[in-house]
């Protein structure tokens, strides 16, 4: 069954081409941005405690090594948890100005930070509910340095696709993407460059939203 989704501002229904697309155009768009602007107070806090757990999390997969290998994969764990709820807060409060900093990067970047995200939002819905960490996460072995080189040096694993019905149903439809996005652009990627290409965007993205809602901010 095709996806379907009514816009939230002119109430049409359209066939969503992204997977976070909540407006049938641009159009509706800039015209909800200004008719919602709701508390920027509440807006800028979300997206304040939500990038400080971010940049948190990820100066500890920085820091971790592999000595007590329990706690690299809750590290990672959550590093996938924050992402995906910075970017989730960035869409659902800043859509224009995120759509805006990933319009502005370069065609192939652009497609990868949008697979990337996906991919770990495949990870979000599926680690510890039908598939553990181990089952995603494959350590690095070589032992080429202190700590085992540390766990940004560790790779995504291939996992089995999750089974849903033919054709799948409505939702389903989404996930199986996002499983695609993850075979395609995680499967053997490194912590390293999964989390510099996501973080990188939403500490951008986060940057021009605080400038957008307070104007005089230090960029």
């Amino acid at each position: 069954m095709a996806d379907t989704r009514t816009c939230e501002q002119c109430g049409t229904v359209f066939a969503p081409r992204r997977e976070h697309a909540r407006f049938c155009s641009a159009r509706c768009r800039v015209a909800w941005n200004r008719e919602n602007t709701g508390d920027r107070s509440a807006e800028a806090s979300a997206l304040d405690w939500s990038m400080a757990a971010m940049r948190d999390v990820t100066g500890r997969l920085l820091r971790a090594t592999a000595r007590d290998r329990s706690r690299p994969f809750a590290v990672i764990s959550e590093a996938v948890w924050w992402v995906t709820i910075v970017d989730a807060t960035l869409v659902r409060y800043h859509p224009g100005t995120y759509d805006e900093v990933l319009a502005g990067q370069p065609g192939a970047e652009r497609r990868s930070i949008e697979e990337t995200l996906s991919g770990l939002r495949f990870v979000r819905n599926r680690m510890g509910q039908y598939l553990d960490p181990v089952d995603f996460i494959q350590p690095d072995d070589s032992g080429s340095g202190p700590g085992d080189g540390g766990i940004m040096a560790w790779r995504w694993r291939p996992v089995p696709e999750p089974a849903f019905a033919s054709p799948p149903l409505r939702g389903e439809s989404w996930e199986l993407a996002r499983y695609r996005a993850y075979e395609g652009r995680l499967v053997g990627q490194t912590m390293g460059q999964t989390f510099a290409r996501t973080a990188g965007f939403l500490r951008l993205a986060a940057a021009r939203a605080t400038r957008a809602m307070v104007p005089n901010a230090v960029p």
